[in-house]
């Protein structure tokens, strides 16, 4: 099969040809740096599947782009999917697939390195020590043991992430409408979102971004959390409005933020933009204050998770080749999913 790949980098490259050598290399592989607009839909031109990441657009112009120039099938190297067009998608032909899972691991790992850096000011202390200051004025931290952290959605990642807190010594809390039968292993306790985010002092947010979701940490949400939270978002950059949060840090209601995902980070993240003016504003604002700690979408980036991603995408592939779906798909039915509710209602969540 002919494939164009979209937004693509040296470590998408290494590890998309093993394993398509690994597979018996059955696909002919053409990568492309650009990222898939309209502008560059035309790109893809002669390939039956093109492949892309989270920042790549997939809205009905592109897709009606693409499914006249002969693609089928939608490769993404990502779990999430909504950046794809799916009911355009299923009335043009045109099948898509994902990557449900990969090293859940990796990205929580990432978020509990996030929590310590800004708990113990790693990076305020990094820069000091460069320019030869040793003071320890402004690095006071707090230990992890005997602290809540609150953990909303628990799927694998989430899961992992209460497995490496409770080692720490943390009582943690979890929300999500339907929890993990694998958070009691670890004395982890499924709580209202409302109690999570009223006795937390670590907020971490690792569920899906769907209608629900969407800015579920704004003003409203942010006043009922613990006056200095430690708020981490690796999840989806829209779960959070953050221009409340920015209020929040000149406040003092956020006493920490990490942050691995923003809304606006298509224009941003994944590039070396070190040379040119930020335009965004508000990401810009968000680098001035000493407290907040963000990283580019950096979270799944291991040897393991790339392996995983790359292994996957090859089969999906494979499988729409050979039987005209891909092995994981995404159809717009998947639109209509359990989301996290802003106010749960029941007694046990």
């Amino acid at each position: 099969m002919d494939v164009t790949i979209f937004s693509t980098k040296a470590y998408d490259r290494r590890f998309l040809d093993e394993a398509n050598a690994a597979a018996g290399g059955p696909h002919r592989l053409r990568y492309l740096e650009a990222r898939l607009a309209r502008e560059s839909a035309p790109l893809g031109q002669g390939a039956a599947a093109v492949c892309v990441f989270v920042n790549d657009v997939l809205d009905r112009p592109v897709l009606e782009v693409l499914a006249a120039s002969g693609t089928r099938m939608v490769a993404l190297r990502s779990a999430g999917f909504n950046n794809v067009d799916l009911a355009a998608a299923a009335q043009l032909g045109i099948v898509v697939g994902r990557v449900p899972a990969y090293s859940p691991d990796s990205i929580a790992e990432h978020t509990v390195a996030l929590i310590l850096a800004l708990n113990r000011n790693i990076q305020r202390a990094y820069a000091r020590v460069r320019e030869g200051n040793f003071a320890l004025e402004g690095l006071l931290g707090f230990d992890l043991k005997g602290r809540t952290a609150g953990i909303v959605g628990t799927g694998n990642i989430g899961v992992a992430v209460a497995r490496i807190l409770a080692g720490f010594g943390c009582r943690v809390l979890a929300y999500d409408p339907r929890p993990s039968a694998e958070l009691a292993a670890f004395g982890a306790q499924a709580v209202g979102l409302d109690r999570l985010l009223a006795e937390a002092d670590i907020v971490s947010l690792l569920c899906p971004l769907a209608p629900d979701t969407h800015h579920m940490i704004d003003r409203a949400a942010l006043a009922r959390m613990k006056r200095g939270v430690l708020l981490i978002n690796s999840g989806h950059g829209a779960l959070v409005d953050t221009a409340a949060l920015i209020e929040g840090l000149k406040s003092g209601a956020i006493g920490h933020l990490g942050l691995d995902v923003y809304e606006e980070e298509g224009g941003l993240f994944f590039e070396d933009l070190s040379n040119q003016i930020i335009r965004d504003d508000v990401f810009a604002r968000l680098l001035t204050f000493p407290n907040v700690l963000v990283t580019g979408h950096q979270a799944f980036c291991t040897a393991e998770a790339l392996a995983v991603i790359a292994a996957t995408t090859v089969e999906n592939l494979s499988s729409s080749e050979r039987q005209g779906a891909p092995r994981y798909p995404v159809s717009v039915e998947r639109l209509v999913r359990p989301a996290i509710n802003r106010t749960p209602k029941g007694s046990s969540l």
